[in-house]
C-alpha cells in the first residue's frame, strides 16, 4: 500500500507507514481487518431482525462491488480472461452456500459463539486436503486437528446441552468454506488474485440473487445504510486480510485473528446483551491454537518445498 502522490496528509501518513517494519504493518492490517469483519457480523445480526439473512447475503455481495469497482476501472477487464470458468463457478457456488449458512447463524446465535466455531474452517480444510487431494499429514498435525475439534465440543457440549441450529449452521459454513479454500488453491496455480476476486464478486452477486428474491422485501430507511456498511466493511476486511498475509509472516499476524472473538464479545454485549460463556472462551482458545498450529506447519512445509 502506497499513498505517495496524494495530499500532504496522505504523504505524511505514507512516510510513517513505510517507516514501520513489515511485521508491524502486517499486524496493523490484520487488527483492522478483524475490526472490519466484526463490524460486518454485528451489522448482519442487527439487520436480520428486519431482513432475511439470504437477502442480506445478496446486498453484501452487491455493495461489496463498490470497493472492487475502482480496481476494475483502473485495470480494465483484461484480467477477466480465463480458461477455468467451471472452477470459478464452483468456487462461487460454494462461497454463496458458506456465506448463507454463516449469515443465518449470525441471525440466531451469539456473535462470540459463531466467531469461535468459525475457527474450525482451517481444520476442515486440512482434513479435506487429505481426503480430496491425497496430502499426507504427520501425527503432530493430526493431533492438532483432533485437539481443535475437541475445542468445538467444549463449546457445543453435546449431551450436556442441546446444540442450537446456529451452531450447526456455523459448522456447516466452516466445512463448505474448507471446500472453497481447496478450489481457491486450485485456481491460484493458474489465475491471478485479481482474476479470482473479479469472478468471485461477479458470480456471488448473481448466485445470491435467486435466494434473495425468494424472501424479498424492500429495505426501508436506514436499512440501506447498514447494507452498504456490510458490503464495504466485509470487502475491505478481506482485502486487508490478504494484504496482511502478503506483508508479514503468517506466524506473526495470524495470532491477532483471535481478536474477532474479542470484538464480537464486546459488540455482542453492548448491542445485544450477549455474555459469552466460559466454555466459549476455552473452546475458542483451543480451536484457534489448533488452527494456528496447522497453518504454521503448512507454512513450514511449503517453505521447505520451495527450498
Amino acid at each position: 500500500m502506497d499513498w505517495t502522490g496524494g495530499p500532504p496528509l496522505a504523504k505524511s501518513f505514507n512516510d510513517w507507514w513505510q517507516g514501520l517494519s513489515a511485521a508491524s504493518r502486517g499486524i496493523i492490517l490484520m487488527v483492522v481487518s478483524t475490526m472490519g469483519f466484526s463490524i460486518m457480523h454485528t451489522a448482519v445480526r442487527y439487520l436480520s431482525a428486519e431482513l432475511h439473512p439470504l437477502q442480506i447475503v445478496f446486498f453484501r455481495n452487491l455493495f461489496g462491488m463498490i470497493v472492487f469497482l475502482p480496481l476494475v476501472l483502473r485495470s480494465g477487464f483484461g484480467f477477466m480472461a480465463t480458461k477455468r470458468l467451471p472452477m470459478h463457478l464452483t468456487r462461487a457456488g460454494l462461497n454463496v452456500l458458506a456465506m448463507s449458512a454463516f449469515f443465518m447463524a449470525l441471525a440466531i446465535t451469539p456473535l462470540a459463539r459463531v466467531n469461535a466455531l468459525a475457527f474450525t474452517a482451517p481444520l476442515f480444510t486440512a482434513v479435506l486436503t487429505v481426503l480430496l487431494l491425497g496430502e499426507r499429514f504427520h501425527m503432530r498435525r493430526w493431533a492438532a486437528i483432533f485437539f481443535g475439534f475437541i475445542g468445538a465440543m467444549v463449546i457445543l457440549r453435546p449431551g450436556v446441552s442441546t446444540i442450537d441450529l446456529g451452531s450447526w449452521l456455523t459448522l456447516l459454513s466452516a466445512f463448505i468454506w474448507g471446500l472453497t479454500m481447496i478450489a481457491i488453491r486450485s485456481l491460484g496455480r493458474t489465475e491471478s488474485s485479481l482474476t479470482i476476486t473479479g469472478y468471485m464478486i461477479t458470480f456471488l452477486s448473481l448466485f445470491s440473487l435467486g435466494p434473495a428474491l425468494y424472501v424479498w422485501q424492500w429495505p426501508a430507511g436506514n436499512a440501506w445504510l447498514v447494507l452498504i456498511l456490510i458490503g464495504i466493511s466485509g470487502t475491505l476486511a478481506q482485502i486487508l486480510l490478504a494484504e496482511s498475509l502478503k506483508t508479514a509472516e503468517t506466524t506473526v499476524v495470524l495470532p491477532f485473528d483471535f481478536l474477532k472473538v474479542v470484538w464480537a464479545s464486546m459488540l455482542g454485549f453492548m448491542l445485544f446483551t450477549e455474555v459469552p460463556t466460559l466454555y466459549t472462551w476455552i473452546g475458542a482458545t483451543i480451536i484457534f491454537t489448533s488452527s494456528f498450529y496447522v497453518a504454521y506447519r503448512e507454512r513450514q512445509l511449503g517453505q521447505r518445498r520451495e527450498d
